[in-house]
């Protein structure tokens, strides 16, 4: 007779709500195995007894066999004695003790419920809520955990005879999916007027009905609204750009696949597989010369930003509709996207022609994510539904628990326990009550999820950032500085899992200095606990301070100063030039009111209407194959100053000369990046360091992003960039977070 043996697992990660417990039940029946698997509150536990054999080969398909959407953290074995288990059974979440387990992200449809979706015969047909273990909301009606379904919105929709069946059916997808449902038992679609009146007929015919008739629809999704037309409908979307307060900040475009995305843009390997992942992020991609979108998409904007329909009710809708469709956050410009369905008809219905709405509620709003791809890797520019609340592992733990406030623009928090660090999804800008109180209760939230209760609180040295004013706030907490910039090239070695010292490359727009000028193009010798400045772009000032960020032609000014009068950019402003000169303004390192200066001197930007418009627009009006690079002398002393007047200097006698304006953005790009890759060489002489590391959100550029590390790698250099988090202000709580967990353990 073989000797019974038996094993106690306990398995740490993203196992719950993924079909990790109906992927065991199945494993330890197939192979003859008795005992039984439940949720706690720190993963799943499982108790396995059997031949000797059998265990070796549970163990060893348990970590390489498991469920697509899991994420195993580790795996703790202890033998123990054969209880007598008869088959093997999913028990009961045991709710005791402090919770550590870790949250799923919302996932896409998944190929199966689209079968089920589309067929006919399927009592699921057209059911906007399908889901299965493998798709479907998580992170967005998660209250708590262990992750079960009275700990969802999904609480108070008792199940049918049917679905029950299904949950309760070990060989079913469904089994334990804790959304499960069906238009029996499950949320139901409503289409309401702006007044909020229902809508008589199918809501999702009527809705497509009103779009194409040119009327805004406020659709309710995973994580909050959005507001759709159809994308190559000018005048329906020059309306919602015109109701909407957005003046020319690019509208998102879903696609019903990859197919119809390649008629909109270039599409390559690496994109396919992004539009196509479980995150269905935003993907900006290089639009295609007369892509069919409406001018008002998009305007004067060589990308456009495409996603694939992540829940069944962006399938049915595309599907009718039959062609791209704009879905923008639904929101007034700068405020947070609304989750809740009062809130919406309050806030949105001076936008808004018609809510398509339901009643599984949003406990966590959460926007889409944004990435793009470059050179084959890709770069973050907003994280959130699809990647949050997923952790990131610090190389080393915390000693003690750490809340990381972030910054101002593009607002994350992030709240660190051991060795995982939990990067909130994006906020917003911090720049109105709305948004500060998201902010709050979404802090409050993660602690809660996460039965954490944080010691140390790191914030900005600004003391006008909210979220500087947030931390000063909290009692009973040890607070910890971070110097922005420092911030950014911690959370770019955070997300490379590298302890430094580095040559860190900040280029951003502002951040508060320590010798009281506004920082923004900076060269720090950093680590994980400190950082020395070594270099900066050489100062200029920015006339009229916070006015020059909102108008780029005042940094034109700041750099040309009274050369070159005869300039379309001194021309345009010519009444006002002198008297912006005259009264001067703080003193900057910026390297994006570089940017800035230079889009002006060309003609591109004058005036912004959102963050980095000026930037982008100059990335997008270069020539990607100009070979030629602008000059920039450095000048030698305690800090190496890169002389970055020259390149505007230089930009401006090229088009003084009748050079194409195309040309020189693209010159100007080579030159920085080559000043850059000089300054570094400079800096591993002195330092001896070989590595750069590359943070901030100008570094979202592809053009020089592309051209600084080819010239890098070129020079010797090891080049770390971002791959998880956002190199923009996205990711500066990850890095406030990295350096105060790193000087505690000093």
């Amino acid at each position: 007779m073989t000797a019974l043996k038996r094993v106690d697992v306990h398995v740490e990660g993203i196992v719950q709500g993924v079909g990790f417990r109906p992927f065991v039940h199945s494993l330890a029946s197939r192979l003859g195995l008795a005992g039984q698997v439940r949720n706690d509150v720190d993963g799943v536990h499982i108790e396995v007894e059997g031949a000797h054999t059998e265990l070796e080969e549970f163990l060893t398909a348990l970590e390489r066999d498991a469920p697509a959407l899991s994420e195993i953290e580790a795996v703790t074995v202890v033998s123990g004695t054969p209880a007598g288990h008869t088959g093997f059974t999913i028990a009961a979440s045991d709710p005791r003790g402090r919770p550590h387990a870790l949250v799923s992200a919302d996932s896409a449809t998944c190929d199966d419920c689209l079968r089920e979706l589309a067929d006919p015969a399927d009592r699921r047909h057209r059911y906007p809520f399908i889901n299965c273990t493998d798709c479907g909301p998580r992170f967005t009606i998660v209250r708590g955990v262990p992750y079960d379904r009275p700990r969802t919105t999904m609480a108070g929709f008792a199940m049918c005879a049917a679905c029950a069946a299904e949950y309760h059916d070990p060989g079913d997808r469904r089994f334990h999916a804790q959304p499960t449902c069906c238009p029996a038992c499950g949320p139901r679609l409503r289409l309401l007027d702006a007044r909020g009146a229902d809508l008589c007929g199918d809501p999702v015919s009527c809705a497509v009905h009103l779009m194409r008739g040119g009327r805004v629809v406020a659709v309710k999704g995973l994580g909050g609204f959005h507001l759709a037309v159809p994308a190559a409908h000018e005048e329906a979307a020059a309306a919602l750009r015109g109701r909407k307060h957005r003046e020319d900040k690019p509208f998102a475009v879903m696609v019903a696949d990859l197919a119809q995305a390649r008629l909109l843009c270039q599409v390559d390997d690496t994109a396919a597989g992004l539009l196509t992942s479980r995150a269905r992020p935003i993907v900006l991609l290089p639009r295609l010369p007369g892509a069919p979108v409406a001018p008002s998409v998009a305007p004067a904007n060589r990308s456009l930003g495409l996603m694939l329909p992540y829940t069944p009710l962006h399938h049915l809708l595309l599907a009718e509709l039959a062609e791209p469709m704009v879905l923008t956050s639904g929101n007034v410009c700068d405020e947070p996207i609304a989750h809740e369905d009062a809130d919406a008809l309050t806030r949105l219905g001076g936008i808004a022609d018609a809510f398509l709405i339901h009643d599984r509620a949003i406990h966590v709003r959460a926007d889409d994510s944004v990435v793009r791809p470059i050179s084959g890797e890709v770069s973050v520019l907003r994280r959130a539904r699809g990647y949050a609340p997923e952790p990131l592992t610090l190389r080393r733990p915390a000693p003690r628990p750490v809340l990381a406030c972030g910054a101002e623009l593009k607002s994350t928090f992030c709240l660190v326990k051991e060795r995982r660090a939990f990067v909130s999804q994006h906020i917003g800008d911090l720049e109105n009550h709305e948004t500060l109180r998201s902010f709050a209760e979404a802090v409050d939230h993660f602690r809660r999820l996460f039965d954490l209760r944080p010691q140390i609180v790191a914030h900005d040295l600004d003391p006008a950032y909210l979220s500087t004013r947030y931390a000063m706030e909290l009692p009973g907490v040890e607070l910890t500085g971070v110097q922005h910039h420092h911030a950014h090239i911690a959370s770019c070695l955070a997300d490379n899992g590298d302890p430094g010292p580095v040559i860190g490359v900040a280029f951003d727009g502002l951040g508060h200095g320590p010798d009281g000028t506004l920082w923004g193009g900076e060269f720090l010798r950093a680590d994980l606990t400190s950082f020395d400045r070594l270099g900066h772009l050489a100062h200029v000032p920015m006339p009229g301070g916070a006015t020059a960020v909102r108008q780029p032609w005042r940094m034109a000014a700041a750099y040309l100063r009274h050369d070159h009068p005869g300039l379309d950019v001194v021309r345009r402003h010519a009444d006002r030039w002198s008297d912006v000169l005259a009264g001067g303004g703080p003193l900057t390192s910026s390297a994006g009111r570089l940017f800035d200066a230079v889009a002006a001197l060309l003609g591109v930007r004058d005036t912004s209407t959102y963050e980095g418009q000026a930037a982008i627009e100059l990335e997008q009006h270069a020539d990607p194959a100009e070979t030629g690079a602008y000059p920039a002398s450095l000048g030698h002393g305690d800090l190496v100053v890169v002389q970055v007047a020259d390149l505007v200097r230089a930009a401006a006698a090229d088009l003084a000369a009748g050079a194409g304006t195309h040309a020189i953005a693209g010159r100007f790009h080579n030159g920085l990046a080559d000043a850059v890759a000089r300054t570094c060489t400079v800096l591993r002489d002195t330092t001896g360091l070989t590595a750069v590391a590359l943070s901030g959100g100008v570094f979202q550029n592809v053009l020089l992003v592309e051209r600084t590390v080819r010239l890098l790698r070129a020079a010797g250099f090891r080049v770390l960039r971002h791959v998880r988090v956002p190199a923009n202000d996205g990711g500066i709580s990850l890095g406030q977070a990295a350096v105060a967990a790193a000087r505690d353990r000093a």
